[in-house]
């Protein structure tokens, strides 16, 4: 039976317990996956909003964030650029620990379209974005009990 890297386990896990459409790019030059998901509401009030890139529309909203899972020693990009980073070592990661992952990301995923459409019901909200909640990440990961763990993958 062949090994599995992190990232087929990963794929596993999101499609099994993550009910967003999400996307996976795998960026092996800088050592790095990024998990990318979208969150739809409905602007039913037709308010003008304005995205991050200053564009202005009254049309239905599409959110879209990522996660990076990267390599501290050989990766490189801007932690602004997510909602979270996530570093793997030399064993890579468990499956425990990444159906754990998905199963945070599909709870934050879900706060934040409801925070998303009490946005949109708020005509004083100024800002909407998805919260992760690095504490409560972390906190959960200390009661895992990994067992096999998956490397990045080779290519």
């Amino acid at each position: 039976m062949a090994k599995f890297g992190f990232l087929d386990v990963l794929e596993e896990v999101l499609e099994k317990g993550f009910t967003y459409d999400f996307e996976m790019n795998w960026d092996k030059r800088n050592f790095a996956v990024e998990v990318s998901f979208l969150l739809e509401a409905e602007n039913s009030s037709g308010a003008l909003l304005t995205d991050a890139e200053g564009v202005e529309s009254a049309e239905n909203i599409v959110y879209e964030d990522a996660v990076l899972f990267y390599n501290p020693a050989k990766s490189r990009f801007d932690e602004n650029d997510y909602l979270a980073t996530i570093p793997y070592g030399e064993k890579g990661l468990s499956r425990e620990f990444l159906a754990y992952f998905a199963q945070f990301l599909q709870e934050s995923a879900d706060q934040g379209l409801d925070d998303l459409m009490d946005f949109l019901a708020d005509e004083a909200a100024e800002e909407f974005s998805v919260n992760w909640d690095k504490e409560a990440f972390e906190s959960g990961i200390a009661d895992l009990s990994e067992t096999e763990f998956y490397k990045y993958p080779r290519y």
